[in-house]
């Protein structure tokens, strides 16, 4: 497969699997609080097409607004599949010039903190719903499962990382 659909693809792959590993876990979440499987998403939603004014911590199950699971969901797998690619096209940049791979650690790492940053302080309002730890751990999971597929796919780059250029 020619290199530039390559890191496209392998983009769409991690993109998506990091945003189904956080739904798993915040869906996981939800059922183990007892506030049904999509509590989270569905107050992300609301919050998201709603604003503040309309957003109410719900102590328990209520009915879901769809409109709002759906529009939260499509833009988190946007933004998922979105990093997922840019990931992938540094990787692939670092793999066609050995001595970018620091430079695309240093970028990775950076992004990983800003997300945490952004997402972070775009939910402040919504603190109840969406703690700062759950943040950091979603964004930790999604990096470890995506993480995980890059490696398998380009073996050698993790150790390329580490390694000093001359």
């Amino acid at each position: 497969m020619p290199a530039p659909t390559r890191w496209i693809r392998e983009g769409y792959i991690a993109g998506l699997t990091a945003s189904a590993a956080v739904a798993v876990l915040y869906g996981g979440f939800d059922l183990f609080a007892g506030r049904g499987a999509l509590f989270t998403v569905d107050q992300l939603g609301r919050f998201l097409l709603q604003g503040t004014a309309e957003f109410a911590v719900a102590s328990g199950p209520a009915a879901l607004d769809l409109v709002g699971v759906l529009a939260y969901t499509a833009l988190h797998l946007v933004a998922s599949l979105v990093i997922g690619m840019l990931v992938c096209r540094l990787v692939h940049e670092a793999e066609m010039e050995p001595w970018q791979a620091q430079v695309a650690l240093l970028f990775i790492v950076a992004g990983f903190a800003g997300t945490i940053a952004v997402v972070g302080l775009l939910s402040t309002p919504i603190r109840a719903v969406l703690p700062w730890w759950s943040i950091v751990v979603a964004n930790t999971l999604a990096v470890l499962v995506a993480g995980s597929v890059m490696i398998r796919r380009h073996p050698g780059f993790l150790g390329r990382m580490t390694v000093t250029p001359r």
